[in-house]
């Protein structure tokens, strides 16, 4: 079927503001005035059209350009990849930003969906390295990425606590991927940024065990990890040319025999103890790791991204993601770039007395919040705080609820969205100019 934009409102007898009309073999997007709206409309167009059982499409005629386009492939696409567009002939520059823009966006949207039988924390690990590795080579220089994998045992005799414990009770090993793309080549080059996601590739709950209907979207628990690794891929394709530093925190959840238990006691290398009063909330303690080792890096800022709390999720659904920080010109960057990659992301609070609100009686900090009512997403960061020196500045927590959709909306298919991959990458770019 070919897809045609169109101006001109369409005839009553399509219903009254109808986005979509259909001649034949032709379907009519029917634009208003306002261009933001319009991404909108073609994004809930190309959902309809898919609705309708429509898998294969050409879009035709001079008004496609390069955001449009972007909009109805987001709109277009379905986790079971069962469809086929064919884009219009863009100018030289646009074409290759919608090329990258799929590229990226189809790594973090395609891993996410991945089955967790397939996607264990080592092959997490590895896929990611082999993405980057691969934009480098694309774009910048091959040698510019080097990274290694510490797995299973070794984790813990170098003193990574958090994963080595979460991940223990699995056969699947966990893992720690630390990747350095490094496009100056010189080894004493400052690091702009250093990027830590969570990537849980299967979380039960442990023996805070979830219920069956929590827990069946629960291998996309590594989102953030897939999160950071599209926004650095996305990056180097826009000619980052300073040195950044990619830590994926990776282990699946699992209850055995040799899982981590409530009321165990996890000793991380920094020398702060957490008490475990919950072991589904276990993403803040793979975290921790990855945020010690960037936070000694001593980067100009560090940005942690993670599907960590349901509470993020009540408060802003499945539309944004959710920014804690005490760094407000961070943050401003951070919406900054939003704002002109079109995609959402909303402020919640996080204080210095939210850090109170998660004692124990036995260790330093609880791994949950233990104050009679608590913010759910802010005791998370506050436990993140404890291990970054400067928690007051340079550091950006991201909690992305905005990830997947366990059910479709009229902009979105089930699965994966990656929101956030343009941002994250306009950020990094931007500090590095």
């Amino acid at each position: 079927m070919q897809i045609t934009l169109s101006t001109a409102p369409a005839s009553e007898s399509w219903g009254k503001n109808a986005i979509l009309s259909f001649n034949q073999d032709q379907a009519v997007i029917h634009l208003k005035d306002d261009e933001k709206s319009n991404l909108v409309l073609v994004q809930k167009a190309a959902r309809k059209l898919r609705g309708q059982g429509i898998k294969d499409v050409e879009l035709v005629g001079d008004a496609w350009e390069l955001e449009n386009c972007w909009a109805f492939y987001q709109g277009f696409y379905s986790a079971k990849q069962d469809y086929s567009i064919e884009f219009p002939h863009l100018d030289d520059e646009p074409q290759d930003e919608l090329l990258v823009r799929i590229e990226c966006g189809d790594f973090v949207r395609e891993i996410i969906n991945e089955p967790a039988q397939t996607l264990t924390p080592v092959k997490l690990a590895e896929r990611a390295a082999e993405f980057i590795s691969k934009q480098a080579e694309n774009y910048a220089d091959k040698s510019a990425v080097s990274f290694q994998i510490i797995s299973g045992e070794a984790l813990k005799e170098q003193g990574y606590h958090g994963i080595f414990t979460v991940g223990r009770g699995s056969i699947n090993p966990p893992a720690m991927l630390q990747l350095d793309f490094n496009p100056t080549n010189d080894p004493n080059s400052p690091v702009l940024a250093c990027l830590v996601g969570k990537g849980i590739t299967f979380d039960s709950g442990g023996y805070s065990i979830k219920p069956s209907d929590g827990m069946s979207t629960m291998r996309t628990d590594m989102g953030g990890a897939a999160l950071l690794t599209g926004a650095l891929g996305f990056a180097i394709a826009h000619g980052l040319n300073q040195r950044v530093k990619l830590y994926l925190c990776c282990a699946e959840n699992l209850v055995s025999g040799n899982a981590f238990k409530l009321g165990d006691i996890i000793t991380y290398k920094n020398g702060v103890t957490a008490e475990i009063l919950n072991t589904d909330a276990e993403g803040r303690l793979v975290l921790a790791d990855g945020l010690i080792e960037a936070d000694s890096q001593n980067p100009q800022f560090i940005v942690d991204c993670a599907t960590l709390t349901g509470a993020a999720k009540v408060a802003v659904g499945n539309d944004y993601h959710s920014v804690l920080s005490m760094d407000d010109a961070l943050v401003n960057s951070l919406f900054q770039a939003a704002k002109e990659e079109n995609e959402p992301f909303w402020r919640l609070p996080f204080e210095d007395f939210h850090r109170s609100q998660i004692t124990s009686s036995f260790a330093d900090i609880a791994n949950t919040g233990t104050a009679p009512v608590v913010a759910g997403a802010s005791t998370a960061t506050a436990f993140l705080s404890y291990f970054v020196k400067n928690y007051q500045q340079r550091w950006l927590h991201i909690d992305c609820s905005a990830t997947y959709r366990k059910s479709g909306s009229d902009l979105w298919a089930v699965g994966a969205t990656g929101i956030g991959v343009k941002t994250l990458a306009n950020l990094l770019v931007t500090k590095a100019s």
